[in-house]
Parts: structure tokens; C-alpha cells; sequence
């Protein structure tokens, strides 16, 4: 047979549910191939030609759907349909001798909406296709089986209070898993069932507006309002859902702060320290946030600036403080005016004065049994420490400011004059000297003195007083040290010695526990003598500081060993004193370096008459015997 010349026909048995009320179960429909002409021995080449296939989703009823047939099929079952492709041999199949296309189970749009299969015509003899492969597609019809459900829950919006109606709130959507083509499957209507008259929605797009003139968060801050959505346009047979949007009202400054009292009184002890708090008054708002924050201020009408006034941020409150003492004695009442303000005005809802309010404060003075007040919060004083006992060095004075006005007695307090060096007179507060002074002892005494009322509560009040012991020049100047100069055996008068490595035999300094207000200044010189020092003198530096100068050479420990050189020293006092010092000054025989090894060791030998080696033979003997045992 001529594959060329005999063309395949397809027959289509539309069997869906809705079809098979209206058609003959006999009815088909025919789909035949193409042919494309072609010019003369040459093979035809042909191209099939499909119409799309149904098949209804959920349909319990396996049916057929359609008719493979070959124009080349006699009947005689020499054709083989085969089917391939998605869902061949599971969700469809063919009859392969009918070429019947029909359903093996149910299909679900929603998991598959359409299968591509390929059908192909065999001959049982040859087994060669006498048809080329061809493919078509199976549609799944939708049913409306899904219902609609609504995205990104939960809904939680926030609108300002006073909004204007058709304020959009937000916008609630949901969707719907079948398809939006097939009729009205997907076909959303939104509408509310809780939330009228406030609020209501567009059936369309879901989009909920507020329906309502000036809603008041201060009457009612929170909606639920619930939102239904039906497929099916709405109509009755449809799927339906719900869900609840939560719209809060965010407050806007509609409010201004009132005081809900004309006067407000406190009382305050006289003895209240400033900073002390006196009371809180608050203004109510009925708004909240930053609409709610408000200044307090005071309007002084006596103009004493006693108080002052401060906002708490967490309660709002007005806090009125203590700025400066009382005195009942003094002031007993205050009045005072306080204003409230916000912090930020609106005015699309109020005019500029209504967020304001004012009040009057009256404080009443409580009486308080006091102690005594001092002159001065503390005293200082000076006294020269030469001064003679019973000298004054100062005088306290306290009062007792109550209206009592009780007499007043003084003590020092103990502990605080350790050695009694000075008394107070207990009835007038006068301070003087008890016992000798002595600056270099101690320069500062420290007292604390007591004030008490000799009747009702006995109050007392103490006081610090700082005694400053001014210095006379009462102690002469010493040296600084137990000097020992040294000379070397052969020094020149005014040479360098090495062993000290000045251009003197010895520096010397000088020290005074005085303490002179121009600071400290000494004078060196040697003792008064007929007949001049012929070997040493005492050079001056004029900065404190002095040195011992050679006036000869060639001194030699054969001729003498030591010398005494008596050194005085003067300050600059008035009237001035002084001291003498003797030094013994020793002749050594100096190493090259300048250094004296035996010192003042060898010195003495010689000034014994022995030599170096004879004074170590001694030693030497008097260290055996006093280690061998008594008898």
C-alpha cells in the first residue's frame, strides 16, 4: 500500500459531561492530515493537523475522550495505535486496536493543567508506522473545587485619628487556585461583615477605606474588622473565606492639657533643703506619645524665684522644687501661677491657645525649732607663734533665728584641740591662747566649735575654724650635715681637689626650721680672731651654700694630721641668729685618683705617734686575745 496516497483520519469523540446531555454518544468529529503538494517523483511529506482535547478535572467517570483512527484501517485490527508521552499508560491510555483515547483516573487542574502526548499509527505486519508521529494535547477542564484564600495574614494597619472618610487603610488580597479564564471559578467578590459603619471595602480590589467622619482614638482606638472574599462573582454555590484586618487609630494632638483643679496647696518645712520636692500637679491630655508631652512653667507673682518647676518625662507631671532655703520667721506663703503647654501644637485641630492651661499653687511655711546659725560658714585665723597665753586670736558668733531667740553657749569640740593649746569663752565665742605656741611643732590647728541653745530643744550648730601659727625667727641655722673634710697631702692653695671634685676642700649647706616669708637666707663666716687663719678660709656663694678654701700649700701628715676650723652660719631674721659648728679637717696621702683609703683611720695613728704598720701589728694582737678562752 502507498503510504503517500492514503491519509490517516482521526476521529474524536468529545465526550465531557456537559456534551453528552446534548450529543448522541455516536456523534464524532473527523480530523484529517494534510498534504503538501510536491513537484512531480518526489515524496509527499505530510503534516498532521490537531484539535486540543479535554478532559474534565475530578470526574469520577473514566470516559472516552477521543478516537485515533487511520484511513488505512479496514477493520481487520492490521493498524496498532500506540500512545507515548506525559501521563500514556497511567493517567490515559488507547484502545490499540480502536485507537479509543480514554481516562484511567482523575486529574486534578491544579497539579497538572495539561498533558503533551504523541500518538502513532503501526502496521501489525511490518511493524513500520504507516503514519509519521504526531503530537497533540489534552487539556484539563477546571471545576470550581478550590475555594479562595487570603495572602500575607495577619492584617494590621494604623490610620491617624480625625482622618477624612475614603482614607485607604490597606489593601487585604486574596487568590484562588482555579482558573481565572474558566468561567467565574476565580472570580473574587470582597465585602465586610464586621467593621459598618466605620469602615467598608471595594468588592473588586479589596482595598477597605474608612466610611466614618472624624473618628476619635480617644473614644475608641482599636477595629477588628473582618473581611469576607467568595469566588464565583459572589453567587451562591461559591467558596468563601475570612479574615480579620486589625486597624488601630495612631493619635494625632486633638487635645490640650486641662488642670483639673483651680488651686492647689502643699506646706513645706522651713528647714527643707533646697532641691527638696514640694509637690506634683498634673494637667491631663487626653492624648498620648509626644502629643501628650508638655512644659511646665511658674509665673513668680512675688517674684522671689524661691521655686522652681520641671516636667517628668514618664509621668508628664509638673514638679515643683525648692530653689532657695526658707525662713518661716521671714515668709510663711507663697503663691505662685503654673502653666501647662505641649510641646507640639496642631493647630488643624485646635486654635494655638487651646493647648495651654493655668493654675494657682499655694505653698505654706511650716515653723521648725532651728539650731543656731553662724556668722560665717567658716572661720580662719592667724596668730604668731610667739604669741603670750590669753592673746585673742578670734571670735565665733552664732544666733538662735527662731522667734525664741534663746541664748547661746560655745564650746570647742573635743578631740578637735588634742593638747589644749587654746579655750573660747562659752558665752561670747572669744577664742585665745591657752598654752605656748610653737609654729615648727604644728603650723595649722583645726578646731570644730559648738554652738547650743541653753533652753527649750537645746539645738546646737558647729562650725570649722582654721588656725594658721604665723613664724618668728625663733631657731638659729645648723649645718646640714656632720661634715668631715678631707685635704690631700701636697694641694695647692686654691687648687682643684680631685677627691671632692670642686675647687674647695669641702661644700657646705644649711638648714632652719623657720619658715621666713621671703624664704631662707644664710651667711657663712668663719669666728672672729685676732690673727688671720693662715691655712684654711670660708668662701661665701651667697645662694646658701659655702666652701672650705686652702690658704697654703704643701700640707704634709708628718707636720700635722688634723685641723679645727670653727664655722659659723647666720640667717636673715630679726633680729638674726646664728650658730657655730667646729669641723675637723684631715690630712690624707691621697691616691692618684684623689681617693683617701685609710681616712680618718691613718689620721688618728699618726696623731698616736704610730705609723700604719705598727697600729695593724696592734689590732692584729688584740684580735687574738680576744678570741682565745678565759682562764
Amino acid at each position: 500500500m502507498d503510504c503517500t496516497v492514503l491519509p490517516m483520519m482521526i476521529v474524536v469523540s468529545l465526550l465531557p459531561g456537559y456534551l453528552l446531555a446534548d450529543r448522541s454518544p455516536n456523534s464524532v468529529y473527523i480530523l484529517q492530515s494534510t498534504t503538501i503538494p510536491s513537484a512531480p517523483h518526489q515524496r509527499v511529506k505530510r503534516g498532521w493537523i490537531w484539535n486540543e482535547l479535554f478532559v474534565e478535572e475530578e470526574d469520577p467517570i473514566l470516559r472516552v475522550i477521543g478516537t485515533l483512527k487511520s484511513d488505512s484501517d479496514n477493520g481487520d485490527f492490521r493498524i496498532k495505535y500506540v500512545l507515548s508521552g506525559e501521563g500514556a499508560g497511567d493517567v490515559f491510555q488507547i484502545d490499540e486496536y480502536t485507537g479509543e483515547i480514554s481516562s484511567m483516573k482523575t486529574v486534578d487542574r491544579e497539579e497538572k493543567a495539561s498533558y503533551i502526548l504523541q500518538a502513532q499509527a503501526i502496521d501489525r505486519l511490518t511493524d513500520q508506522p504507516v503514519e509519521p508521529e504526531s503530537e497533540f494535547i489534552i487539556k484539563v477542564k477546571d471545576i470550581n473545587d478550590n475555594a479562595p484564600y487570603f495572602q500575607n495574614e495577619p492584617y494590621v494597619s494604623s490610620i491617624p485619628e480625625m482622618c477624612p472618610m475614603g482614607t485607604t487603610v490597606v489593601r487585604v488580597t486574596a487568590t484562588d487556585a482555579d482558573d481565572p479564564l474558566s468561567g467565574n471559578n476565580a472570580k473574587l467578590i470582597y465585602s465586610i461583615l464586621q467593621g459598618e459603619p466605620y469602615f467598608s471595602v471595594e468588592p473588586k480590589t479589596g482595598v477597605i477605606v474608612t466610611s466614618w467622619p472624624n473618628m476619635d482614638r480617644e473614644a475608641r482606638e482599636k477595629y477588628l474588622v473582618v473581611v469576607q472574599v467568595k469566588d464565583m462573582m459572589g453567587l451562591n454555590g461559591g467558596y468563601s473565606a475570612t479574615t480579620t484586618v486589625t486597624i488601630t487609630l495612631s493619635d494625632v494632638n486633638d487635645n490640650g492639657p486641662t488642670f483639673q483643679h483651680n488651686l492647689y496647696t502643699f506646706t513645706l518645712a522651713e528647714s527643707a533643703a533646697p532641691g527638696t520636692t514640694v509637690g506634683r500637679i498634673l494637667a491631663d491630655d487626653g492624648d498620648v506619645g509626644v502629643n501628650a508631652r508638655m512644659n511646665y512653667s511658674l509665673e513668680d507673682l512675688e517674684e522671689s524665684s524661691t521655686f522652681r518647676i520641671q516636667t517628668d518625662p514618664v509621668t508628664q507631671e509638673g514638679v515643683i522644687l525648692l530653689a532657695k532655703p526658707l525662713d518661716y520667721e521671714t515668709k510663711r506663703r507663697f503663691v505662685i501661677a503654673v502653666e501647662a503647654i505641649n510641646d507640639h501644637l496642631d493647630t488643624r485641630f485646635l486654635s494655638a491657645y487651646e493647648f495651654s492651661d493655668r493654675t494657682t499653687v499655694k505653698i505654706l511655711v511650716e515653723d521648725v525649732d532651728e539650731p543656731p546659725v553662724f556668722s560665717a560658714a567658716v572661720y580662719e585665723w592667724k596668730v604668731p607663734e610667739n604669741a603670750v597665753v590669753a592673746t585673742q586670736v578670734g571670735s565665733v558668733s552664732a544666733r538662735d533665728t527662731d522667734t525664741a531667740n534663746n541664748p547661746i553657749k560655745y564650746s570647742i569640740a573635743k578631740g578637735s584641740d588634742m593638747r589644749n593649746l587654746l579655750r573660747i569663752d562659752p558665752n561670747n565665742g572669744t577664742v585665745t591662747v591657752a598654752k605656748p605656741l610653737d609654729r615648727e611643732t604644728a603650723d595649722w590647728h583645726n578646731l570644730t566649735i559648738a554652738a547650743m541653745e541653753t533652753r527649750a530643744g537645746y539645738l546646737s550648730s558647729s562650725v570649722e575654724v582654721f588656725v594658721r601659727v604665723l613664724d618668728v625667727n625663733d631657731n638659729a641655722p645648723q649645718l646640714s650635715r656632720n661634715y668631715q673634710p678631707i685635704i690631700c697631702e701636697g694641694t695647692q692653695a686654691g687648687e682643684v681637689n680631685s677627691y671632692t671634685h670642686a675647687n674647695v676642700i669641702q661644700m657646705m649647706s644649711a638648714t632652719d626650721p623657720d619658715d621666713p616669708m621671703g624664704g631662707h637666707h644664710f651667711y657663712f663666716s668663719m669666728v672672729q680672731e685676732k690673727n688671720t687663719n693662715p691655712n684654711f678660709t670660708i668662701r661665701d656663694n651667697q645662694d646658701n651654700t659655702a666652701g672650705i678654701l686652702a690658704r697654703r700649700s704643701s700640707f704634709s701628715r708628718k707636720d700635722r694630721t688634723q685641723y679645727v676650723l670653727p664655722v659659723v652660719v647666720t640667717d636673715s631674721g630679726s633680729p638674726a641668729m646664728s650658730s657655730t659648728s667646729t669641723l675637723t679637717i684631715s690630712v690624707c696621702a691621697c691616691q692618684p685618683a684623689g681617693h683617701c683609703p685609710s681616712g680618718g683611720v691613718e689620721a688618728f695613728a699618726l696623731s698616736m705617734g704610730l705609723n700604719l704598720q705598727s697600729l695593724m701589728g696592734l689590732l692584729v694582737c688584740l684580735a687574738t686575745l680576744a678570741a682565745e678562752p678565759l682562764c
